[in-house]
């Protein structure tokens, strides 16, 4: 009885049209792949905070034959670094760059390339110690940072690496930022997120800056010694992000550069608008 009665009112229920059931499935389609891209910008977590990003990062000494910045040094450069470093920077990394638990790290034998790095990008100093260092106007002129990089420098540490864009392969660039960056930069370095930190985009970057962010590590970025990335490929992938400050949308429209995923889910909405327009222009009223 109860398998007669459910028969009956199955056949009497009205059926929804197939063109909108279509509609529907693309809808959610749609926004299955919304939540799985959210999903995944998410997945990359990183270790972040202004306290854990304060560990104590040793930059990658380059190796035999690879190319170092010619960063000057004297006398007269280290006394006036010192002076700097004593009022602007020893409250937090210490009279003797011993560096404070849980507020600064040590500097001793980081060498040139982080100093050159943090402070050319005007990631140094920071405002608090707890927040996390961003890209930012730069607070010193070229002078005073040399000053106080061959201060820092007089503790010991290796030279800055440098790479000339200009011996790189722009189509190795492509695969080893792909392979070590895309994941975390975006794969046009546009930068992204990760789990309570934001990675920065890398429009404003030159290639000394990229040599010394591979090679220091800064903040959550892990770092990569000669076997991982060697000079020609450093070479090849400091070309490719000066490449993506002004890359060639041969293709169609960029929307900004934001990343295959975003495109693509605009690009999804707009299918899904067209055939919802389209349905309603073809469909019949009923009464």
């Amino acid at each position: 009885m109860r398998r007669r009665l459910a028969r009956r009112w199955l056949q009497r229920r009205p059926r929804t049209p197939a063109r909108v059931r279509v509609v529907v499935a693309i809808l959610c389609g749609g926004l299955a792949v919304a939540l799985l891209s959210a999903q995944g910008s998410q997945g990359a977590a990183q270790p972040s905070g202004g306290e854990r990003v304060l560990a104590n990062k040793q930059a990658v000494a380059p190796a035999p034959g690879e190319m170092t910045a010619p960063l000057p040094s004297s006398p007269a450069l280290v006394a006036q670094g010192r002076r700097l470093y004593a009022s602007s920077c020893a409250s937090c990394h210490g009279i003797g760059l011993q560096g404070r638990r849980r507020i600064a790290p040590s500097l001793i034998g980081v060498g040139a390339g982080p100093v050159d790095f943090y402070l050319s990008t005007g990631r140094m100093p920071l405002p608090d110690p707890r927040v996390p260092p961003v890209r930012a106007p730069v607070k010193y002129s070229r002078t005073q940072i040399d000053a106080l990089i061959a201060f820092v420098g007089s503790f010991g540490g290796p030279p800055a690496p440098d790479v000339d864009p200009s011996k790189g392969s722009l189509a190795l660039g492509l695969h080893e930022f792909t392979l070590n960056c895309a994941g975390c930069h975006q794969m046009v370095a546009r930068g992204g997120l990760t789990v309570s930190a934001v990675v920065p985009s890398l429009l404003q970057a030159n290639g000394r800056e990229v040599a010394e962010a591979v090679r220091m590590g800064p903040y959550v970025m892990p770092h990569f010694n000669s076997r991982q990335i060697d000079q020609h490929a450093l070479d090849s992938l400091a070309r490719y992000v000066l490449w993506t400050h002004h890359p060639d949308n041969a293709g169609g429209w960029g929307i900004y550069n934001l990343g295959p995923i975003p495109e693509g889910m605009v690009a999804w909405f707009l299918l899904a608008l067209s055939l919802v327009l389209f349905a309603r222009l073809i469909g019949e009223r009923t009464t």
